[in-house]
């Protein structure tokens, strides 16, 4: 299905998630936009303090204090969530919008098995199973992540698992509402090379046989090349570029995106070419300079770049970026 045809899932605006500490308000996430269709992957990108994760926890209503989302709209099946009561957001929760966590050894209880926790999971939002037919269903899951020996497994404990089975488990309990939105939180960070394969290709063919939409945040670029349709690059709890994986890897329009780019290894490069790092250290999310949040680091920051954040700039259909050096104005 062309991406002109499909129905928007998700449609973010001018989403704002500060945390109020004793030094000062921090602004995790000040103001990004962007849509969602369903059966589209997004990727985002960013490096660690971006705002990534808060910006799916804030989507899952999930948020720690001192976390609050203080501005902006979040419309999910035409249903502004933002609005919802605390009830009516746990109907949607784990069952329309279902998330997978960094870590799956902290995310499973310790202290209760597979099964428990599976059943426990499908029959909050589909009470009408009895215990028998959510134990078929979960087998049935077990088996499409591809774990072996599923009854087994069922009654086991977390602690019995290696990672990579706990991974899928977590992607089990994910998918086993059927959710119209999958977000994925760097769900192969705390995996070996050969399970992180594993676990994209499980992820590829899911997506093939759904119109499920999934949100995949991660700080891996060959990740995103491999899985995504699109990419929403964060830097400072801003959006600074947006397009498809074509756009972003062959014509990025943004500094932070390039510098990314240019830190990537690449098979086709010579063994003596040098990695380039970007220079300098992250933002300072407490004290933010006024305009562009990764001026400090840009090797091609002007006056202007500092006083003011820059607008958006389009660069093509589906592709913008937030630069001045895109507008007339960034010679100032």
């Amino acid at each position: 299905m062309e991406q002109a045809e499909r129905k928007k899932l998700l449609e973010v605006e001018n989403l704002k998630v500060s945390f109020f500490t004793p030094v000062g308000e921090v602004k995790a996430v000040d103001g990004i936009s962007y849509n969602l269709h369903y059966g589209e992957v997004m990727g985002i990108v960013g490096e660690s303090g971006s705002g990534k994760s808060v910006e799916a926890f804030a989507l899952m209503g999930i948020l720690d204090e001192p976390g609050k989302i203080i501005g902006g709209s979040v419309r999910f099946e035409d249903r502004n969530i933002l609005d919802l009561s605390l009830k009516e957001l746990e109907q949607i929760r784990g069952n329309r919008i279902s998330m997978i966590f960094q870590n799956p050894m902290d995310s499973l209880n310790p202290v209760y098995t597979v099964g428990n926790q599976m059943i426990d999971v499908l029959r909050k939002h589909r009470s009408e199973l009895s215990r028998s037919e959510a134990k078929e269903r979960c087998l049935e899951m077990l088996r499409l992540v591809g774990i072996t020996n599923p009854k087994r497994r069922l009654n086991q404990y977390p602690f019995e698992l290696s990672g990579g089975i706990c991974q899928r488990v977590m992607i089990a309990m994910s998918l086993i509402c059927e959710p119209g939105l999958l977000i994925a939180d760097e769900p192969t960070t705390a995996l070996d090379v050969t399970i992180q394969a594993q676990i994209l290709e499980l992820m590829k063919a899911i997506k093939g046989r759904t119109d499920m939409a999934i949100i995949f945040i991660t700080h891996n670029l060959a990740v995103i090349a491999e899985i995504c349709d699109k990419v929403s690059v964060m830097y400072g709890g801003h959006i600074v570029e947006q397009g498809s994986v074509e756009d972003i890897f062959y014509n990025p329009g943004h500094p932070y995106t390039r510098g990314l780019l240019r830190s990537l290894p690449r098979l086709d490069n010579e063994k003596t070419e040098r990695l380039i790092p970007i220079e300098g250290t992250p933002i300072n999310m407490l004290n933010p300079n006024a305009g562009c949040p990764f001026a400090p680091r840009c090797e091609s920051c002007v006056r202007i770049c500092v006083r003011e954040m820059p607008v958006s700039v389009s660069l093509g259909e589906g592709h913008e970026a937030c630069c001045w050096l895109l507008h007339k104005a960034g010679a100032v």
